[in-house]
C-alpha cells in the first residue's frame, strides 16, 4: 500500500502519511444510554447521558481482526479523507481492512448488497457510513442477527441494533455554518440576508441535519435570515454544478450567501463566476475537505464547519478494536467528534491532520498487516 503526500497548502502542517505517528486525544461526546429509541445522533444527544472528553489512540491489536467499511462512495474528497483515516489507523493497529462503496447516493441497493456481501464473508466487524436516514436499518439489523458488531461511520441512521456510531451532531453542521453567516453579514453592516442552499442528497440524514440547523439558527439570528431556496441532489461535481446554475438563474440577483455541502459548495464556484456574481454572493461549506480549505485560500469559499472526517474514520476504527479487544467495559450509543470551523483568518493554524486527507492522497480500498 502506498500513501501519498505531496505539498500542502501554505501554514498547513500535517503529519506523515506512512500512518505511523500518533494522533492527540480527540475531543469527544459520549452519548450513554438511556436514549430515546429510533432517533438519530442529534435526538440521542437531548435523551441520553452526556459525558465530554477526549478519545485516546487504542493500543495496537493482539491478532488482524478483519473489518469491513461500507462507504457510500467515494466520488469527493470527503470520503478520500475517510479512506486515509481508516488505511492509515488501520496500519498503526494492525487490523485488515476493506472499503467497500457503493455508487452513490443513489444506490441504497447497491449498498444493502454490499452488506449482504460482507455479512457472508464473515468480517470480524462492519462499518457502515449508511446512505439512508432510514433505508439501512434492516440490513444494520441483519448484520447483528448474524453475530457481527456493526458500528456507524459519519453518516447518521435511526438504527438501535448498532454497537456504536461514531460521527457529529448533523445539526450542528447547519448551526456551525449558518453562525459564521450571520456574524459575516453582521460584520459588514447587512440587517437582513438571504441565502440559498445546497445541502446535498435528499433522505440522507447529515442532510437533514444541515437544514434543520440552518432554520433552528436563522429563526433565532439578530438579523432577518429569509432562505430563499433548497436544491437537493446528489454530491457529485457535474450534478450539483448544474443545481447551483439554476439556483443563480432563478435568484442569483436577490442572494447574499450558498452554503452548500463538500460536493455541493466547490460546486457552485464556477456558475457563480460564469454568472458575474462572485464578488456579491458568498459560498460558505457545511464541512470541510482538502479541495475546500484551498478554496479558502483563494477566496472563491469563504468559509466551513468542520466534522473532522480523518478523525472519524480513527476513533471508528479504533473503538471497534476495542470492542473486538474486549478492553471496553461500558459502550457508548454514540462518540460525537467535536466540530471545528476554519475561514482564511484561522486557515494558517489549523490543524488539518485531523480531518482531511493529505494533498495528493490517492484512496487506497485494501490493506493487510
Amino acid at each position: 500500500m502506498t500513501l501519498l503526500a505531496l505539498a500542502a497548502p501554505p501554514g498547513v502542517a500535517l503529519a506523515a502519511a506512512d500512518g505511523r505517528s500518533a494522533f492527540a486525544p480527540i475531543p469527544v461526546f459520549s452519548i450513554y444510554p438511556p436514549v430515546t429509541p429510533g432517533g438519530g445522533a442529534d435526538e440521542q444527544m437531548l435523551s441520553g447521558r452526556m459525558v465530554a472528553g477526549s478519545y485516546p489512540m487504542a493500543r495496537p491489536a493482539s491478532r488482524p481482526w478483519r473489518i469491513a467499511f461500507l462507504f457510500p462512495h467515494l466520488k469527493d474528497p470527503y470520503w478520500a479523507g475517510c479512506a486515509y483515516g481508516v488505511m492509515s489507523e488501520a496500519k498503526r493497529l494492525g487490523v485488515a481492512v476493506d472499503i467497500l462503496p457503493a455508487n452513490g447516493y443513489d444506490d441504497l441497493i447497491g449498498q444493502l448488497r454490499i452488506t449482504d456481501a460482507a455479512i457472508a464473508a464473515k468480517y470480524d466487524a462492519i462499518v457502515v457510513s449508511p446512505i439512508s436516514l432510514t433505508g439501512n436499518n434492516a440490513f444494520i439489523a441483519k448484520v447483528r442477527a448474524a453475530g457481527i458488531p456493526v458500528f456507524e461511520l459519519a453518516n447518521d441512521s435511526t438504527s438501535d441494533d448498532l454497537t456504536t456510531k461514531v460521527t457529529t451532531s448533523m445539526k450542528d453542521m447547519g448551526r456551525y455554518a449558518t453562525r459564521w453567516v450571520i456574524e459575516d453579514a453582521q460584520r459588514r453592516g447587512y440587517t437582513s440576508i438571504r441565502i440559498a442552499l445546497l445541502p446535498g442528497p435528499t433522505g440522507a440524514g447529515w442532510v437533514k441535519g444541515e437544514v434543520d440547523g440552518t432554520r433552528e439558527v436563522a429563526s433565532k439570528a439578530g438579523i432577518q435570515v429569509k432562505i430563499v431556496d433548497i436544491k437537493y441532489g446528489d454530491s457529485d461535481l457535474i450534478g450539483q454544478s448544474r443545481l447551483a446554475a439554476q439556483l443563480l438563474a432563478q435568484h442569483g440577483k436577490e442572494i447574499d450567501y450558498i452554503i452548500g455541502c463538500t460536493g455541493c459548495a466547490p460546486a457552485a464556484i464556477l456558475p457563480l463566476n460564469q454568472a458575474n456574481l462572485a464578488r456579491k454572493i458568498r459560498i460558505v461549506a457545511y464541512d470541510l475537505t482538502r479541495e475546500i480549505a484551498t478554496h479558502i485560500r483563494k477566496g472563491e469559499i469563504v468559509a466551513a464547519a468542520d466534522t473532522k472526517a480523518v478523525s472519524q474514520a480513527r476513533v471508528v476504527l479504533d473503538a471497534a478494536v476495542n470492542h473486538l479487544e474486549k478492553r471496553t467495559a461500558e459502550t457508548p450509543r454514540a462518540i460525537l467528534i467535536k466540530l471545528g470551523l476554519v475561514d482564511r483568518g484561522s486557515l494558517a493554524a489549523y490543524d488539518f491532520d485531523s480531518s482531511i486527507a493529505p494533498d495528493g492522497y490517492i484512496p487506497v480500498l485494501s490493506y493487510r498487516p
